[in-house]
Protein backbone atom coordinates (compact mmCIF):
# COMPACT_ATOMS: atom_id res chain seq x y z
CA UNK A 1 0.00 0.00 0.00
CA UNK A 2 0.97 3.32 -1.32
CA UNK A 3 0.19 6.92 -0.06
CA UNK A 4 1.33 10.58 -1.55
CA UNK A 5 0.19 13.67 -2.34
CA UNK A 6 0.46 15.99 -4.66
CA UNK A 7 0.66 19.68 -5.40
CA UNK A 8 0.99 21.35 -9.06
CA UNK A 9 0.05 24.08 -10.14
CA UNK A 10 -3.30 24.60 -12.60
CA UNK A 11 -5.80 27.30 -14.35
CA UNK A 12 -8.16 27.96 -11.77
CA UNK A 13 -11.57 26.73 -12.24
CA UNK A 14 -14.35 29.36 -12.97
CA UNK A 15 -17.50 28.08 -11.26
CA UNK A 16 -18.88 30.35 -8.60
CA UNK A 17 -18.85 29.37 -4.98
CA UNK A 18 -21.90 27.37 -4.38
CA UNK A 19 -24.66 29.05 -1.52
CA UNK A 20 -23.97 28.66 1.78
CA UNK A 21 -25.05 24.79 2.79
CA UNK A 22 -24.74 23.46 -0.64
CA UNK A 23 -21.79 21.63 -2.06
CA UNK A 24 -20.49 20.57 -5.14
CA UNK A 25 -18.61 17.51 -3.40
CA UNK A 26 -18.50 14.61 -5.64
CA UNK A 27 -17.42 11.25 -5.60
CA UNK A 28 -16.75 9.42 -9.33
CA UNK A 29 -15.70 5.78 -9.83
CA UNK A 30 -15.87 2.25 -7.56
CA UNK A 31 -12.99 0.68 -5.39
CA UNK A 32 -13.22 -2.78 -7.04
CA UNK A 33 -10.41 -4.97 -8.94
CA UNK A 34 -8.49 -2.74 -11.64
CA UNK A 35 -10.57 0.47 -10.74
CA UNK A 36 -10.50 3.49 -8.33
CA UNK A 37 -12.85 5.67 -6.87
CA UNK A 38 -12.43 9.82 -7.04
CA UNK A 39 -13.38 12.58 -4.69
CA UNK A 40 -13.60 15.80 -5.81
CA UNK A 41 -13.57 18.28 -3.25
CA UNK A 42 -12.95 22.22 -3.55
CA UNK A 43 -10.58 24.07 -1.49
CA UNK A 44 -9.35 27.50 -1.02
CA UNK A 45 -5.21 27.33 -2.64
CA UNK A 46 -4.56 27.95 -6.10
CA UNK A 47 -3.41 24.50 -7.27
CA UNK A 48 -4.53 21.08 -7.80
CA UNK A 49 -4.35 18.20 -5.07
CA UNK A 50 -4.27 14.84 -5.28
CA UNK A 51 -4.04 12.21 -2.45
CA UNK A 52 -3.32 9.01 -3.96
CA UNK A 53 -3.92 5.82 -2.09
CA UNK A 54 -2.94 2.66 -3.89
CA UNK A 55 -2.23 -0.78 -3.60
CA UNK A 56 0.03 -0.86 -6.42
CA UNK A 57 3.56 -0.03 -5.00
CA UNK A 58 6.17 1.95 -6.86
CA UNK A 59 4.15 3.13 -9.64
CA UNK A 60 5.29 6.77 -8.09
CA UNK A 61 7.30 8.22 -11.38
CA UNK A 62 3.65 6.81 -13.32
CA UNK A 63 1.63 8.77 -11.27
CA UNK A 64 3.23 11.59 -11.26
CA UNK A 65 2.95 11.81 -14.96
CA UNK A 66 -0.75 11.23 -15.50
CA UNK A 67 -1.23 13.61 -12.81
CA UNK A 68 0.81 16.13 -14.17
CA UNK A 69 -0.97 15.87 -17.87
CA UNK A 70 -4.31 16.28 -16.11
CA UNK A 71 -3.53 19.20 -14.34
CA UNK A 72 -2.06 21.17 -17.55
CA UNK A 73 -5.05 19.96 -19.71
CA UNK A 74 -7.96 20.57 -17.23
CA UNK A 75 -8.18 23.64 -15.19
CA UNK A 76 -8.82 22.35 -11.66
CA UNK A 77 -6.50 25.02 -9.62
CA UNK A 78 -9.06 25.30 -6.15
CA UNK A 79 -9.51 21.30 -6.38
CA UNK A 80 -8.52 18.29 -4.07
CA UNK A 81 -8.58 14.61 -6.01
CA UNK A 82 -8.59 12.01 -3.51
CA UNK A 83 -7.86 8.98 -4.84
CA UNK A 84 -8.70 5.24 -3.65
CA UNK A 85 -7.12 2.69 -6.64
CA UNK A 86 -6.54 -0.83 -6.35
CA UNK A 87 -4.79 -1.04 -9.41
CA UNK A 88 -6.01 0.65 -12.14
CA UNK A 89 -4.02 1.23 -15.29
CA UNK A 90 -2.77 5.06 -15.93
CA UNK A 91 -5.42 4.93 -18.84
CA UNK A 92 -8.27 4.53 -16.24
CA UNK A 93 -6.74 7.19 -14.34
CA UNK A 94 -6.48 9.50 -16.58
CA UNK A 95 -10.93 8.77 -17.44
CA UNK A 96 -11.78 8.48 -14.11
CA UNK A 97 -9.94 12.01 -13.59
CA UNK A 98 -12.09 13.55 -16.46
CA UNK A 99 -14.93 11.96 -14.85
CA UNK A 100 -14.73 13.05 -11.74
CA UNK A 101 -13.78 16.25 -13.18
CA UNK A 102 -16.73 16.57 -15.31
CA UNK A 103 -18.91 15.51 -13.03
CA UNK A 104 -17.74 18.11 -10.01
CA UNK A 105 -18.29 20.98 -13.04
CA UNK A 106 -22.03 19.93 -13.72
CA UNK A 107 -22.94 19.86 -9.63
CA UNK A 108 -21.07 23.22 -9.67
CA UNK A 109 -22.89 24.68 -12.16
CA UNK A 110 -26.54 23.96 -10.23
CA UNK A 111 -25.31 24.54 -6.77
Amino acid sequence: MEYFELSLPSQAVTLAAPAPGNTTDVLCGVVASGNLEILVEAHSGADVRFMVETTADGFRETWDAVLTQFAGSHASGGLTFTMNDVGSTPAVVALRLAQAHESWLRAGSRA
